[in-house]
């Protein structure tokens, strides 16, 4: 992971006395410096007295509505301290936009890797086989945590998820639209009535559980889920579509995962194992319309592909390959597509 100065000095300036003010613990502020991965919202390295921290922040520029949600990811973060789902523990958070131009807060910074090959190239068959399993009982923690009981009560509503994410995820796609995708109009057009349907469960959604949102040490243990900025609250099976739509894109996209990859030949579960597995540790049952799940996976990425293209467009991507990665969201929408016309087809 490397990191820059671009506007770190600046930056530094305006948030010493704020630091002093709201999170005196940690010393006082000697050095900040931008990571360049991470494609929604800027986060740096806090160097202090004290050691160094972890500061994210809104992106600069027009936002659009509910994103780069920082607030809602620190207080999510600050609630699953200490249950089974492990995450970086949360030191101060800044709602005044006027301080440095944006929100912000400041996390504790963890030991560990962040690994962005899903086909884990340097493992051992057995050590793939126990990373992904690690994963899954993680997001099965997660669907089973009582989102009231640790503090979460009114963080997402009760009903109404897919049908909700369905219509912010058409609004933010044609909000940062810059050409006619035909397979996005497609899954525009016939994703609402293939997700009918309740799915079982009432949980915290992370929202982009990937390989690379998580620091791994010893390889296989996984110290802390981080990125849970489009977290919320819903049913059982999102994130686990989620993830399993993100293993279905080809191993060379810019942001790649197992299409094209002998899984069985690397030690890496077939989804349907890690379907089954995550229903085994929740009492839940798949649900009938699983390829619709995930063919609306690969539209909601599609359109946060589509963000990050326009946001490098208009000058303000927050990483150094926003170029690559936006491209994606067209490849990404066939994909949907695909999955959609064969899950129609069937049904």
């Amino acid at each position: 992971m490397t990191k820059d100065t671009t506007d770190a000095a600046d930056l530094l300036v305006q948030l010493a006395p704020w630091l002093a003010q709201y999170a005196p613990e940690i010393g006082q502020a000697v050095e900040l410096t931008k990571f360049s991965v991470g494609q929604s919202n800027p986060t740096y390295e806090l160097a202090t007295e004290q050691g160094h921290y972890v500061l994210r922040a809104q992106p600069a520029g027009v936002l659009l509505k509910s994103a780069h949600a920082v607030d809602r990811e620190f207080r999510v973060m600050a609630a699953l301290d200490g249950t089974a789902v492990p995450v970086p523990k949360m030191i101060a958070e800044c709602r005044d936009s006027d301080v440095i131009g944006r929100k912000f807060f400041v996390m504790e910074k963890m030991a560990g890797q962040a690994v962005f090959d899903p086909a884990l190239a340097d493992y051992t068959a057995a050590d793939r086989t126990q990373l992904y399993h690690n994963q899954t009982d993680i997001l099965a923690a997660l669907a089973t945590l009582d989102p009231v009981a640790i503090g979460l009560d009114g963080f997402g509503k009760p009903a109404g998820y897919m049908e909700r994410q369905f219509a912010t995820w058409t609004r933010q796609y044609r909000a940062s639209q810059t050409e006619d995708l035909a397979d996005m109009e497609f899954l525009i057009t016939h994703l609402d009535e293939a997700l009918e349907g309740a799915l079982p469960g009432f949980c915290v959604i992370h929202g982009d559980f990937r390989l690379d949102n998580m620091l791994l040490q010893n390889g296989t243990d996984i110290e802390a889920l981080i990125d849970w900025e489009l977290s919320t609250l819903g049913p059982a099976f999102v994130d686990l579509s989620y993830w399993c739509a993100m293993l279905r894109m080809d191993h060379d996209w810019p942001i790649g995962g197992l299409g094209g990859v002998d899984r069985a030949a690397l030690g890496i579960p077939a989804e349907d194992d890690l379907v089954r597995r995550f229903c085994h540790q929740t009492g839940y049952d798949k649900p009938a319309n699983w390829d619709a799940l995930i063919a609306f996976q690969c539209f909601r990425f599609a359109a946060i592909l589509q963000g990050v293209l326009k946001r490098h467009l208009d000058g303000n991507a927050s990483a150094s390959n926003a170029a690559s990665v936006g491209s994606q969201a067209a490849p990404m929408a066939i994909l949907g597509a695909r999955i959609l016309r064969g899950y129609l087809d069937a049904n």
